[in-house]
């Protein structure tokens, strides 16, 4: 068998660890699983093995040249000195926005944005809900005084109480209704938008976009049919609806580190490259080396010539000077489209026998990589 590169084994390690560290905090939570409902045992090693997926895949992401860089970089960049309180400051309304509201998704499409956020908030809102009490990390106990009323425990430690028949008991224990409302709304947003789009439907896969809203759905939908079971049809068919409604959470927490999912563990590391970006342009920028036009920072163009260079990419250029632009990242995409312009036109020339010609003022970037000593493919320089 081939052997197991370090970034695996790294990856594998870490996810037994987060796996072992939850499983502890279950035992613990749970006062040695005293409070822990052994009816729900699938559950608990369904979400074990979507903590130890999720875990292994997030650290084989990050250990990639460009994430690695970006994520090093946006923490450098948060606790920078020179922009620290800066940062502090902006950090919860940056939350707020692109987290909390969604809003580079508004920018784009409303009816996207919708979507989006109901199957957000509601699915955070079942999390917060389910995964707790499956754990036995809370739990509801009748106080010997008042039948009443319900004390609740977190980690085995009693809180606040509360009427069962209040404001605040209707709204804990339909949590997870509520939460399927959500879910569904915007199932069906993100369902129409797919079926009518013809820009999505031209790119959508089944694996990739219908199967984690069918999912979502059915985990959504049956469990609405068992809160009508137990409350409007005194418990028709409850048994049946139970085994189908954890089978349908059970292959959801399951597909959760594969399919796309995934990209909601992503999504918050997008803050630290705000961060990373703020610093950006508030430092040195980067010239152009054709129109010395100023284009983007000066970290961001260097950083991506080191990515390059990790991943094997060659786009050296030779100059006609040792002061001339010596990489094609210090070109402006403005005169790189010029450039590729004219490498068409010297094409086109030369398959006419013409003499080919350039336009003053305009670095050639085709003729210089062909000229250097690792050169690029056209391909590359598009």
């Amino acid at each position: 068998m081939p052997a197991l590169s370090r970034e695996t084994v790294r990856a594998g390690a870490r996810g037994v660890a987060a796996t072992l560290l939850v499983a502890a905090l279950i035992a613990i939570g749970s006062r040695n699983l005293a409070h822990f409902d052994a009816a729900l045992v699938g559950y608990t090693f369904a979400t074990l093995f979507a903590v130890f997926g999720i875990t292994y895949r997030y650290s084989m992401w990050l250990q990639r040249p460009p994430t690695a860089l970006y994520w090093r970089r946006g923490w450098q960049a948060f606790f920078s000195r020179d922009r620290l309180l800066i940062n502090l400051a902006a950090w919860p309304k940056r939350f707020v926005g692109v987290f909390a509201l969604n809003n580079f998704i508004f920018r784009r499409s409303r009816s996207r944005w919708a979507a989006h956020w109901f199957i957000m908030w509601g699915c955070l809102l079942a999390a917060a809900i389910t995964f707790p009490l499956v754990f036995g990390w809370i739990h509801f106990q009748t106080p010997a005084d008042d039948f009443e009323r319900y004390r609740v425990y977190v980690f085995g430690f009693p809180t606040s109480s509360f009427r069962i028949e209040s404001m605040v008991g209707g709204l804990i224990f339909h949590g997870l209704v509520w939460a399927s409302f959500l879910v569904i709304a915007g199932v069906m947003i993100a369902m129409r938008r797919r079926m009518r789009d013809r820009g999505a439907e031209a790119v959508q896969q089944f694996g990739e976009d219908f199967l984690p809203l069918i999912l979502l759905f059915a985990v959504s939908i049956t469990g609405l049919m068992l809160t009508a079971s137990y409350t409007w049809m005194k418990g028709y068919a409850y048994d049946f609806l139970a085994i189908v409604h954890a089978a349908c959470v059970i292959f959801t927490l399951l597909w959760l580190p594969f399919g796309k999912f995934f990209h909601v563990f992503q999504r918050p590391a997008q803050l630290g490259v705000s961060f990373y970006k703020d610093a950006g342009r508030a430092g040195e920028q980067t010239v152009c080396g054709n129109c010395a036009q100023p284009f983007a920072s000066k970290v961001h163009v260097e950083d991506l010539i080191r990515v390059e260079r990790e991943l094997g990419y060659s786009y050296e250029m030779q100059g006609v000077d040792e002061d001339a632009v010596n990489h094609y990242q210090y070109i402006c995409p403005r005169c790189r489209r010029l450039s590729m312009a004219l490498a068409q036109g010297r094409l086109w020339q030369a398959g006419r026998g013409r003499e080919a010609t350039n336009r003053p003022g305009i670095v050639d970037v085709a003729a210089m990589m062909e000229a250097a000593s690792a050169p690029a493919t056209t391909t590359e320089l598009t």
